[in-house]
């Protein structure tokens, strides 16, 4: 009998695993004993880590996408573009918007990423900004190429949140462009963030913390924005207080999906899995990677890829009838910029503290060829 595994999304987890499976089951899919097939919703994939420097003109949206048939192996994956409507885990069925016969797996894994809700927050689609979508990226880009005075606020709403240093990321950057073409004197920079610290992670906090101090910008914790009047542009927090700006970069509220939620596999939308093997809690053989997983740990690409790794290796030996030993420990990896032209690096996993080390621009050079090579990672060849 044909084992079916069906993959849904197309991000860097769903063609990290999708690659990986083709090529530790290429004999098993050649003789016709397993099918791997890969369901997105669009026919190309985004590399949305792309969308900061999009921000700052260095990058195009062009560069953020490619097609899905350049990135997997289009002669062992049956490649549908359709859009996932409905999830019947005990009858192994999915329902698709165009195609009535929907598909039916025998191994499910979820990859569907993060989704973007910034009307949760009113005014806030409105009176900000943001550089987590291609047309949101685009947008910010050319109110910042015009803004020349006046205060820049960098709000971190949605926690958590895709790309966690980001925006860290972007006031470092913002703070080195704007000295570079002579306005830093004229522009006030304010970072906030929910809770009482600048990030999430203690040492990135610090690290942080340090830097903004240094660099002569402004930190506001314990600060939850919860509405935004675009018109007097001021942010409205849950505390109580009011911050003025001129210039909002406001980091929006995420959800994960309908789909996890009405098929009973976790609440808000994320998938309850095992944070070692990456298995749903509430369902039998369905897996969740990438940000739409309920783990511990970031919502970075990292993650996606090296959870990628283990299902792909849990389900190699599942189909081969063996006992699935291969586990991930939270690793995760991240640059984070820390300017125009030097970054810093930290490398962690499960109750692991990451050490931030000294930016470099050896470091900065490193985050970009990354990003230049990062289809080759999607292709599974590095």
């Amino acid at each position: 009998m044909t084992e079916r595994i069906v993959i849904v999304g197309g991000g860097t987890g769903g063609t990290v695993l999708t690659n990986r499976l083709t090529d530790d089951l290429a004999a098993e899919i050649d003789a016709g004993d397993v099918e791997v097939t890969l369901v997105n919703d669009t026919p190309e994939q985004t590399y949305k880590p792309a969308f900061l420097y999009v921000a700052f003109g260095k990058k195009t949206l062009a560069e953020a996408h490619r097609p899905l048939t350049d990135l997997v192996d289009t002669r062992r994956v049956d490649l549908v573009v359709d859009r996932v409507s409905g999830i019947d885990t005990e009858n192994k069925h999915l329902t698709l918007e165009s195609d009535d016969r929907g598909l039916d797996y025998d191994y499910l894994v979820l990859a569907t990423g993060a989704n973007l809700v910034p009307d949760e927050v009113p005014g806030l689609k409105e009176g900000g900004h943001h550089f987590y979508g291609p047309d949101g990226a685009e947008r910010l880009r050319d109110a910042l190429a015009d803004f020349t005075e006046g205060h820049l606020v960098l709000s971190v709403i949605g926690v958590p949140h895709m790309c966690p240093a980001a925006p860290v990321e972007f006031v470092l950057m913002a703070d080195a462009w704007f000295r570079e073409r002579g306005l830093r004197d004229d522009i006030d920079i304010t970072y906030t963030y929910p809770i009482q610290r600048a990030h999430g992670i203690q040492s990135i906090a610090d690290w942080a913390t340090d830097l903004f101090e240094e660099r002569d910008i402004n930190l506001e914790t314990f600060f939850n924005a919860e509405e935004i009047d675009p018109d007097a542009k001021v942010v409205e927090t849950m505390e109580g207080t009011e911050l003025d700006y001129d210039l909002l970069v406001g980091i929006p509220p995420h959800a994960g999906s309908d789909l996890v939620t009405d098929a009973g596999l976790g609440d808000d939308g994320w998938v309850a899995v095992d944070k070692h093997t990456l298995e749903a809690a509430n369902a039998e053989d369905v897996y969740a990677i990438g940000d739409v997983a309920d783990l511990p740990t970031s919502k970075a690409g990292s993650v996606a890829h090296y959870a990628a790794g283990t299902v792909a290796d849990r389900l190699a030996s599942r189909v081969r009838g063996l006992v699935p030993t291969a586990t991930y420990d939270g690793k995760t990896i991240c640059f984070i910029e820390s300017g125009m032209d030097e970054a810093t690096f930290v490398e962690f996993a499960y109750g692991d503290e990451p050490a931030v080390r000294e930016p470099s621009k050896l470091l900065h050079w490193s985050k970009l060829a990354y990003n230049e090579s990062y289809w080759l990672t999607a292709r599974g060849l590095i």
